[in-house]
């Protein structure tokens, strides 16, 4: 490759980020130098959670005008002068919104292609095996503090993290609620096992549907959308639950975050909210990797990706995130 093309971005938005906020850049490569690697990349990542970095300070610095917008992505290696890597070698990382990039070799994970089987795709190392799978894992087991015959209540449960929450719920004997919006939705989580689905578009008040849900009240609430949709939770929880905060899709995009306003049962319920940075858990991913790896090939965790060609659709691709377009991991194919 002696050219390629990468979305940076061209103003910090304010609200739903559209395709203005970004440019797509034709770039040419310098020569790699000792400890790089130059990577086709196959596939990236579109992440709600990475809204807040495009307009300022987040879980990490926020992108400056001009930066190549961070994903993860898993490409193939063309090109190596490092001895870590070998030109076809197949491999993960934060790769960018971009056709292609030279990358040091700190950072990458190569994935071997043993491990990979019909059930199990290269892609599943940047979804079910990457943050979204880690943010279920590391989310639920530890924070959550599951016990069997706990219920467990997840929104927006048909998203990654969500499903995959949901299933690791089941392998470990709790009950599991999901929130999804539309009946194809609530269907997917049925598939997956869930012993209930909630449509939070159907009609019913929220906080209604999940009392009808959840006679003896939530245990564990597992947070990816915030605002409302937690208030309506927290007025369900059972006494010492627990509420994981993984994701706030709700807030993302307002000016004026809606936040918390059912607070009182924290007190009366001896409620515990915590939120996670999945990087956090770093030292304890290949261990996580390998026991969810397992559960994908015996067949008790699946995943589903929702892929799209081109890289020119990035953007409004992204947008679709908050809109709920999206049905599974959204990656982009370059």
């Amino acid at each position: 490759m002696s050219e390629y093309r990468k979305w940076t971005l061209a103003s910090h938005p304010v609200g739903v980020p559209d395709r203005d906020c970004f440019a797509l850049v034709p770039c040419a490569f310098d020569d790699i130098e000792a400890g790089e690697v130059l990577i086709k990349v196959d596939y990236f990542s579109l992440d709600p959670g990475m809204r807040g970095r495009l307009s300022g300070d987040s879980y990490a610095a926020g992108l400056k005008i001009g930066d190549t917008i961070e994903s993860a992505g898993v490409g193939t290696i063309l090109a190596s002068k490092s001895e870590k890597f070998a030109p076809g070698d197949v491999v993960s990382g934060a790769l960018g919104w971009s056709e292609a990039v030279v990358h040091r070799d700190r950072g990458l994970k190569k994935i071997e292609q043993g491990l990979l089987s019909e059930k199990l795709s290269a892609t599943a190392f940047i979804g079910v095996l990457g943050v979204p799978g880690l943010t279920a894992w590391f989310g639920l087991n530890d924070l959550g503090a599951p016990t069997q015959g706990d219920t467990l209540v997840i929104s927006s449960a048909a998203g990654p993290v969500g499903a995959t929450c949901g299933q690791l719920g089941k392998h470990l004997g709790l009950r599991v609620v999901g929130i999804a919006g539309g009946p194809k939705k609530c269907a997917y989580l049925s598939d997956l096992g869930f012993d209930e689905a909630i449509d939070h578009k159907a009609g019913t008040p929220l906080n209604a549907a999940i009392a009808a849900a959840c006679p003896d009240g939530v245990n564990i609430f597992f947070d990816n959308v915030g605002a409302e949709t937690l208030d309506a939770a927290l007025v369900n929880m059972a006494p010492n639950g627990r509420i994981v905060v993984s994701g706030q899709v709700a807030e993302y995009n307002r000016e004026n975050p809606i936040g918390i306003r059912e607070v009182t049962r924290f007190i009366t319920h001896r409620l515990r909210m915590e939120g996670l940075v999945v990087y956090d858990y770093a030292p304890k991913f290949s261990d996580a990797i390998s026991q969810m790896a397992a559960l994908i090939n015996a067949g008790t965790l699946s995943y589903t990706e929702d892929i799209i060609d081109g890289i020119e659709n990035a953007p409004d691709a992204y947008a679709g995130l908050f809109g709920g377009d999206n049905f599974g991991r959204r990656l982009i194919k370059t």
